[in-house]
């Protein structure tokens, strides 16, 4: 199998991302991936959950004007940025796991390493420290001096996204359906705030009923917005591929993890998943490493921030 997957990669970096490359740093701060790589494991290993707050805030980085960290700038009196978009307010975490990244990497390389390149790395680590599949991550990304709150609000897939609409916002950004639902697997792991799956809970004929009564115990018709259930009940703190058989059971915790298996065009991707976990991991990573590339700022454009936050 690594005989395929290995030239599918590369095949698509190469076409895409030719002024990224692995040993981006390797001269100039040599110890970034193992620097990160401590910090993350020391972070997920607090807190299982911190895992999947990393992935998220990757992917939410990624699909607004691509991978440049535009999604960790902090408002200012002139300055809005992304993080009370809709499907970010109060609900994006793993800020200060990237912040103390970047303070420890100012200190041993300073001016040299980015907050996008950070953002990328922290989330294949967080994969992997919760028992997922490794991919290698291209290096050389520079950090926006912009932020959009209006991408944001509109480029991201929310909760309640129908087939249609998902399948629309991964097209728009490259990736085909099945792309698509490997990336949505990452709900194999993570916890979700009521106010997001409370409609479905309620509403939704998709839903196994025993599994809507059980989440109702913890999300009630009004109140309680913040109460956390598993995307991911059968092993929420696990990354595999039990997302899929979740689904096949009617136990998606978002209407929009249930449109994937809903008698659409998507069924039969969640069955291959759901029987073939090597299948996804496989898939997995290299729609992370497709992911990775989307619209690096590059060679002299953007900046390297020295503080994540803030534009220098």
């Amino acid at each position: 199998m690594a005989k395929i997957i290995i030239p599918i990669i590369l095949c698509f970096v190469g076409i895409v991302s030719a002024q990224l490359s692995t040993d981006f740093y390797s001269t100039t701060c040599s110890d970034v991936l193992s620097t990160i790589k401590r910090e993350i494991d020391s972070a997920v290993g607090n807190e299982a959950r911190m895992g999947a707050s990393i992935l998220r805030l990757h992917f939410h980085d990624c699909f607004v004007q691509g991978c440049d960290a535009s999604v960790l700038l902090d408002d200012t009196s002139s300055f809005t940025g992304e993080k009370t978009a809709g499907a970010n307010a109060n609900s994006l975490r793993g800020f200060d796991v990237i912040d103390t990244i970047k303070t420890e990497l100012e200190s041993l390389c300073p001016n040299t390493v980015s907050c996008a390149d950070i953002l990328s790395v922290a989330a294949r680590d967080s994969v992997v420290a919760l028992g997922g599949p490794s991919w290698t991550v291209q290096l050389g990304r520079r950090d926006s001096i912009t932020a959009s709150l209006s991408l944001a609000n509109s480029d991201l897939p929310g909760p309640g996204s129908d087939l249609s609409g998902l399948i629309t916002s991964f097209d728009n950004k490259g990736f085909t359906p099945k792309e698509m639902v490997a990336l949505s697997g990452s709900h194999t792991i993570g916890q979700a705030s009521c106010r997001f799956f409370r409609t479905r809970i309620y509403n939704d004929d998709n839903i196994d009923s025993s599994f809507a009564t059980s989440l109702q115990a913890n999300c009630p018709t009004t109140g309680g917005d913040d109460n956390l259930s598993p995307l991911d009940t059968t092993t929420p703190n696990t990354f595999d591929n039990s997302y899929f058989q979740n689904l096949q059971s009617q136990k998606g915790l978002f209407s929009s993890d249930q449109a994937l298996f809903n008698g659409g065009s998507t069924d039969s991707d969640v069955d291959e998943y759901s029987s073939d976990s090597s299948s996804f991991a496989t898939d997995f990573a290299n729609a992370m490493v497709k992911m990775g590339n989307l619209n690096p700022i590059t060679g002299s454009n953007g900046q390297i921030r020295t503080n994540c936050r803030v534009i220098n």
